[in-house]
């Protein structure tokens, strides 16, 4: 690198010192870019030219125009030389052409360069190396001359700013290119990657140079080139960012293979597992699907253990992110939706290291790109470089403390349900959306939660306001299977006491094949009215019930509670004795699925 910028500075100053002044007004050829028909347009464009021409000026042209040009060259052949090889580089204008200076008039360019239209005569650069000392040949011989004190090495010549111009004005646009990346890498550029250096970069280049200790001027020396561009690549290096095309997923996308490592196929993800216990994991995610399925995955995400509950989410008609973090570990997920395709990763990385995951996950956002026009084979699958339970650390689904039944019982969508251990949940969802215990009775037995989304049931439970009878039929609405099954099932049985087993008042004996899942959904009647709330099991281990005897609190016991702290439940106006089928649709419409997480 060194010797590229070495290169640079001798190329340079031979050409500047190989242009010939000649004493009429502008004898040199210049390259012309561009001309404007007003002066504050011509000032501005010169200003952005000069971000990537140091050395590029404005004239007012005989014409009225403006004009801005490279130059001076010192004849026709050596300009078309430069033109050529800019417009090859993609740098300058198509139409961009040789003048021989003879329609250019006052100078504007630079501000104060030639106001009185005297033109400015080019500055001579030398070369950046140390010239040897000349002998001295007046010099006393060795006989003569006393011993000489020891030499103190000779110090490197101090880069002008003006040489650091001229270097950076030799610089190719891929060149520019890589010093914006590198500062964008830094924290000090957000703009375009276009190799334009405008006023955005310069103001960027300033703000580096002022976090490390370097004059803000706004143009980098030849050191301070190399010392941005080492240090860019050497963190790269440690990351080991590298761009992978995936073709079995159809993603391309940079990846920090320093810290993760290919494991296997496992669809719909690709997965690459953390590397040296580095903590980092990244799955690319290829599917089929259409905005349900889109709307499925999104769901589905929030159950992996590697996408922390706590964070922003946001579901768009075609695309989706997901960040989560807590403790141990920060995840961010990005998923869209295009031609049939479902494309997207997940980046998950431990907690307390936040420079070198930005700088990582915004490689990746800005590198992503679906390829091909195919989703990753469900059935393909590659053997295992690691272990099972290193693998899929994370990636199973994560599981509730327990799952039990609710039902609504208001308008704005509070679950009354068992109460037992939800003072224990680090959080609580009904239906997988996130709620709050709002009543707590444990006391009673009875709890309410209160989703934080307003919700709006599609039904609400009607309490009996009549006397259950001994002997009658009833019904248990619950989740029997909540991982299994969607929807509440019915467990049909009969009332045999109205009391609890040591004599509650307050409770009902039930005989009923029921679920631990059960627990907490409604016991109806047989017109569909809710006549008391399945309870859980005894914890007495010293007593072993009858198979199928439970206890449920009533309704009517209920009732007072739940009315003075703001749940006024709803009376039931129900007659006659409903068919199986109307209660399941009177279930489906009330029961919900209630969950305590850690």
């Amino acid at each position: 690198m060194r010797n590229f910028h070495r290169a640079i500075s001798v190329v340079v100053g031979a050409s500047l010192t190989a242009m010939v002044w000649t004493g009429t007004a502008w004898a040199q050829a210049w390259v012309q870019i561009e001309a404007k028909s007003s002066l504050a347009q011509a000032e501005d464009r010169a200003r952005d030219w000069s971000g990537m021409f140091p050395t590029a000026s404005g004239f007012r042209l005989k014409s009225g125009w403006y004009a801005i040009a490279l130059g001076p060259f010192a004849d026709e052949q050596a300009a078309d030389d430069r033109r050529r090889a800019l417009r090859l580089d993609g740098l300058i204008p198509r139409d961009s052409f040789v003048a021989d200076g003879s329609q250019f008039a006052q100078q504007f360019w630079p501000v104060g360069a030639s106001l009185s239209g005297a033109p400015i005569k080019p500055v001579e650069t030398q070369p950046l190396t140390e010239a040897a000392p000349s002998p001295d040949v007046s010099a006393p011989s060795d006989a003569q001359t006393p011993a000489a004190e020891p030499s103190t090495p000779a110090q490197p010549a101090t880069e002008t700013l003006a040489e650091s111009r001229r270097l950076e004005g030799a610089l190719s646009r891929d060149q520019r290119r890589d010093i914006q990346a590198a500062l964008d890498w830094e924290g000090s550029y957000s703009g375009a990657i276009d190799g334009l250096f405008g006023r955005g970069t310069r103001s960027s280049i300033a703000d580096w140079q002022m976090k490390n200790g370097f004059e803000a001027t706004g143009v980098l020396s030849s050191t301070q080139q190399m010392e941005l561009l080492d240090r860019v690549a050497s963190a790269r290096a440690e990351l080991g960012l590298k761009t992978v095309d995936e073709t079995e997923a159809g993603i391309s996308v940079e990846i920090p293979l320093g810290l993760v490592q290919f494991a296997r196929y496992n669809a719909p993800f690709v997965n690459y597992a953390s590397k040296d216990n580095s903590g980092v994991q990244v799955l690319l995610i290829s599917q089929p699907g259409d905005a349900a399925r889109l709307r499925g995955l999104y769901d589905a995400m929030q159950t992996l253990e590697i996408v922390p509950v706590s964070g922003d989410r946001a579901l768009r008609k075609n695309s989706f992110t997901i960040e989560g973090s807590n403790s141990e570990i920060q995840s961010y997920t990005q998923a869209t939706l295009s031609k049939g395709l479902i494309k997207g990763f997940v980046l998950v990385w431990p907690t307390g290291d936040d420079k070198r995951r930005n700088r990582v996950l915004e490689a990746m956002k800005s590198s992503f790109k679906p390829i091909g026009t195919a989703a990753l084979d469900a059935t393909l699958g590659q053997p295992m470089s690691v272990t099972r339970a290193a693998l899929m650390a994370g990636i199973e689904k994560r599981a509730p403390v327990f799952s039990r039944s609710g039902f609504f019982i208001d308008g704005k969508g509070a679950v009354l349900t068992a109460a037992e251990g939800l003072a224990q949940c680090g959080r609580i969802t009904v239906d997988a959306h996130p709620a709050d215990l709002a009543y707590d009775g444990a006391q009673t037995g009875f709890a309410v939660v209160q989703p934080r989304d307003a919700l709006a049931p599609k039904g609400v439970a009607h309490f009996s306001t009549q006397a259950p009878l001994a002997g009658a039929q009833i019904t248990v609405a619950g989740f029997s299977y909540p991982e299994a099954l969607p929807a509440p099932v019915l467990n049909f049985g009969t009332l045999s006491a109205l009391k609890g087993l040591a004599g509650e008042t307050d409770q009902a004996r039930i005989e009923a094949k029921t679920r631990a899942g059960d627990v907490g959904g409604p016991v109806l009647d047989g017109t569909g009215a809710v006549m008391g709330m399945l309870l859980p099991p005894s914890q007495d281990a010293s007593r072993m019930l009858p198979d199928g005897l439970h206890a449920a609190l009533q309704a009517q016991a209920m009732a007072p509670t739940l009315s003075q702290n703001g749940y006024a439940p709803e009376a039931a106006s129900f007659s006659g004795a409903r068919a199986a089928e109307d209660l399941q649709q009177i279930a489906d419409r009330m029961v919900v699925r209630v969950s305590c997480w850690k």
